[in-house]
């Protein structure tokens, strides 16, 4: 299996002090004209980025389809993967029927109410981890060691209900051939991973590792947590496309230390710096109760699909200007 992955160099300066981890993970650049870019923000985050897109596609702006690059973590990775099987309509149409039997994730009920406890749970948890680590390379290693110390972690019967699951979400389980990155951590060694076509991984495989965002998921002799604890939008992996479009759930934010530099505004610094035109797509405040803790309340869905389809259209006009 090939991943590529960072050096886990970046962290602490001689004297010990924390500096900025501006990136975990060094691929090598590509370039193009136009890179989507689709973070992380739970069930409800994915029905969001879904709405987004499909309003901007009925606005006549299908950023899906013209992207040479689309970058996903977490959630994103999930919508992008969604994204190369079927149309913004059909995926849109599908986030506004409310489910009826919600499938869960491994050790999450299926409903609304305890799945948002459990989310809550989960968030403290880590909360805990991010508090105590000295720097982003020593977050995502802890973040690891707990991953890995949950039963889950090494339950065959539980990885593969999360593997049949997240198949389930996927219209189709192969790569696309567009340019498609998926984000995740090693759980054993912190350092980033970037999956794509070339990775001798599936794709299911890849969105299952990308989205594991408590037990760590095992893809051959490795396991991996949520690509989100890379950065939660990931989009320094866009360097060197020319536009770059954002759509960030969370509307940028981050739990980790603002010097650490893991934030969205600094992803969106380095990729001006570096020559990119950059717009980002953030919910408005109406739509803060689809997030948190309520990001894994299935029942949300629909109106945080509804909640994105509004958001695109309003923005369609300015992100043309972008785009086209």
């Amino acid at each position: 299996m090939h991943t590529t992955t960072s050096s886990s160099v970046a962290g602490t300066s001689p004297a010990g002090s924390s500096v900025p981890d501006p990136t975990a993970s060094d691929p090598v650049p590509t370039s193009g004209e136009r890179a989507l870019v689709l973070g992380g923000g739970g069930s409800t985050g994915n029905a969001w980025l879904i709405g987004v897109v499909a309003g901007l596609a009925d606005s006549g702006l299908d950023v899906s389809s013209t992207a040479d690059l689309t970058v996903g973590t977490s959630a994103g990775a999930t919508t992008a993967a969604q994204l190369a099987g079927a149309t913004p309509a059909e995926l849109y149409a599908a986030a506004l029927v409310a489910p009826t039997r919600p499938q869960a994730g491994p050790g999450v009920s299926s409903s609304g109410g305890d799945r948002t406890r459990q989310a809550a749970e989960q968030m403290a948890r880590t909360a805990a981890v991010i508090a105590g680590a000295r720097d982003a390379a020593d977050m995502r290693r802890r973040l690891g060691e707990a991953a890995l110390a949950l039963p889950s972690s090494s339950d065959e019967a539980v990885q593969s209900r999360w593997r049949s699951t997240v198949a389930a979400r996927l219209p189709d389980p192969s790569w696309p051939r567009r340019s498609l990155l998926l984000t995740a951590v090693d759980a054993r060694t912190g350092e980033s991973a970037v999956f794509d076509r070339q990775s001798a991984v599936d794709l299911v495989d890849a969105v299952a590792a990308s989205c594991a965002s408590g037990f760590a998921y095992r893809v051959g002799e490795g396991q991996y947590i949520d690509g989100g604890y890379r950065r939660n939008e990931n989009a320094d992996l866009a360097a060197g496309h020319r536009r770059v479009l954002v759509l960030s759930p969370f509307g940028g934010r981050t739990r980790a230390p603002l010097d650490w530099g893991l934030q969205l505004s600094d992803q969106v610094d380095e990729l001006r710096e570096r020559g990119s035109e950059v717009e980002v797509i953030a919910p408005g405040s109406e739509a803060d109760r689809f997030f948190g803790p309520q990001a894994m309340d299935l029942s949300l869905r629909p109106a945080a699909a509804e909640a994105g389809y509004e958001r695109g259209t309003a923005l369609a006009e300015r992100v043309a200007a972008l785009w086209c």
